[in-house]
C-alpha cells in the first residue's frame, strides 16, 4: 500500500511542487545570494534534488546565478543564486485624481517603469483605451530590459467582481466590464488582465515596504477607500467588496452622496468635498491645487481640511474600535495633504477609540504616496508568481 502511494503520479507531482516552492521561498527570503549547498542545508533536500529544482528555476527565469559567494566553508567560493531581474513582470494601471498611471514591477519587487498622463475624462471606454496604450508602451519598455509582462492589473475606486466594476460613483461607472474592455485594448500584448479595488491594491503595495503586520490604509482621491491588513493579509470580505470607507455614515442627516445615501464620509472628506466648488487655477490638478492653497494659508481651504480631518477621524475611529489596529496610513492624495489632516484625525481617534488611552494609535502618511495603487497592482501580479512558481513554470505566463 505504501509503495503504491509513493508511486502515485499525482502525489509525486504535488511533492515536486512543494519542494520547488520551498526552495524558491528560501531564495526570495535571502538577503544575499545563496548557494546550492546553503539551500540543501536550509531545506533538508538532497543535493541532486536541489540541483534539479534550481535548474528549473533558472530555465523559467525565476532565479539567476550572480557569481561566486562564500558559504563559510573551506575551499572555493560557490555560485550564488538570487531572484531574477529579467524574468516575469507585472503591469499596474491606476485611475488617479490627477490622471492615469502605469507601472512595471519585476520579480524582486523593484519598480522598473512608472509613467503618468494627465487625463480628465471619466468615460469608461475612453479611459480604458488610454490606459491600454500606456500599458503597451510600458510592456515594450519592459521587454527592452529583458522582462516578460505576464498580467496587467487595473486599480479602480470601487467594488469589483471578476473584472466587472460594480460601481465607481466618483467616475460615474456602474456595472462596467472594465476587464473585458481593457483586454480588448491589450490584444497586441496577448496578456491576462485583472481588475481590483484601488485601496486594496495600494495596501498591498505598502505591505511590501517596512510596515507593521496590522494596519489600516486609507486612500484619498477620487473616492475614499480603505485597505485592511491583519497578520500581513488583506481582508477582502465575503464578496471582495470590503473597505468602502468613503460610504461609512458620519452624519445620518448629512449631505446627499452620489451613492444614493446621505452623510457619507465621501461628502465631507473627498478631494471634491474639500475643493467645495472652487475653480481650479490653470495648470493645476485637484490635489496640487489644494496643496498649493493649503501651503499659502488660504482660509477656505484650511477650514475645509479641518472639516475633512474631523469626519475622517470619526470614520477611522469606528473601524479601529471594531478591528483593534494601531497604525493608520494616509495614502493617495491624503499622503500629500497629511500635514493638514493628521492632527484632526488623531484628535478624533484619541477621543473615540476605547483602547487609545493605553495603546496609542499611530497616524502617518503612506510610504508610496499617490503611486501606491499602481505599484500595488503590479505587485499583485508578482505575488501570484511568488506564491505558485510551479504554475508559472508550467505555463510560462
Amino acid at each position: 500500500m505504501n509503495a503504491a502511494r509513493s508511486n502515485d503520479p499525482a502525489r509525486q507531482e504535488r511533492l515536486r511542487a512543494l519542494n520547488l516552492e520551498l526552495v524558491f521561498r528560501h531564495v526570495l527570503a535571502a538577503e544575499n545570494p545563496v548557494s546550492r549547498t546553503e539551500l540543501a542545508a536550509a531545506t533538508g533536500l538532497t543535493r541532486p534534488t536541489i540541483t534539479r529544482i534550481v535548474d528549473e528555476l533558472i530555465a523559467g527565469r525565476l532565479v539567476t546565478e550572480t557569481g561566486a559567494t562564500p558559504d563559510g566553508r573551506a575551499g572555493r567560493p560557490r555560485m550564488g543564486l538570487t531572484v531574477s531581474r529579467t524574468g516575469p513582470a507585472g503591469i499596474g494601471l491606476d485611475i488617479r485624481t490627477d490622471g492615469l498611471a502605469a507601472c512595471v514591477v519585476d520579480l524582486t519587487g523593484t519598480v522598473r517603469h512608472l509613467a503618468f498622463a494627465p487625463f480628465a475624462d471619466t468615460d469608461a471606454d475612453t479611459v480604458l483605451e488610454h490606459l491600454g496604450r500606456m500599458a503597451i508602451d510600458a510592456a515594450r519598455t519592459a521587454a527592452a530590459d529583458g522582462l516578460t509582462v505576464v498580467t496587467a492589473t487595473l486599480a479602480v475606486p470601487g467594488p469589483t467582481d471578476a473584472g466587472l466594476v460594480r460601481t465607481a460613483p466618483s467616475l460615474g461607472w456602474h456595472d462596467v466590464d472594465a476587464g473585458a474592455i481593457l483586454a480588448d485594448h491589450l490584444r497586441p500584448l496577448d496578456i491576462h488582465t485583472t481588475v481590483d479595488n484601488e485601496a486594496n491594491l495600494a495596501a498591498r503595495g505598502e505591505l511590501h515596504r517596512a510596515t507593521p503586520d496590522h494596519f489600516l490604509y486609507i486612500s484619498g482621491g477620487l473616492d475614499i477607500g480603505a485597505g485592511i491588513i491583519l497578520d500581513r493579509r488583506l481582508m477582502r470580505g465575503s464578496h471582495g467588496w470590503g473597505g468602502e470607507l468613503g460610504h461609512l455614515t458620519v452624519d445620518p442627516d448629512g449631505k446627499p452622496c452620489r451613492c444614493g445615501s446621505r452623510g457619507c464620509l465621501q461628502t465631507y472628506a473627498s478631494l471634491a468635498a474639500i475643493l467645495d466648488g472652487a475653480t481650479l487655477p490653470t495648470g493645476l490638478t485637484l490635489d496640487t491645487a489644494l496643496l498649493t492653497w493649503a501651503d499659502a494659508g488660504r482660509p477656505e481651504t484650511l477650514a475645509a481640511l479641518d472639516t475633512a480631518a474631523t469626519a475622517l477621524g470619526i470614520a477611522t475611529a469606528n473601524v479601529l474600535n471594531l478591528l483593534d489596529i494601531d497604525t493608520v496610513l494616509l495614502g493617495g492624495s491624503y499622503a500629500l495633504l497629511s500635514s493638514w489632516l493628521i492632527a484632526g484625525v488623531e484628535t478624533e481617534i484619541n477621543q473615540r477609540v476605547l483602547s487609545a488611552r493605553w495603546a496609542p494609535v499611530t497616524v502617518r502618511p503612506a510610504t508610496l504616496g499617490p503611486d501606491a495603487a499602481a505599484i500595488g497592482a503590479a505587485m499583485a501580479v508578482i505575488d501570484r508568481i511568488r506564491r505558485d512558481p510551479t504554475a508559472w513554470l508550467a505555463t510560462g505566463r
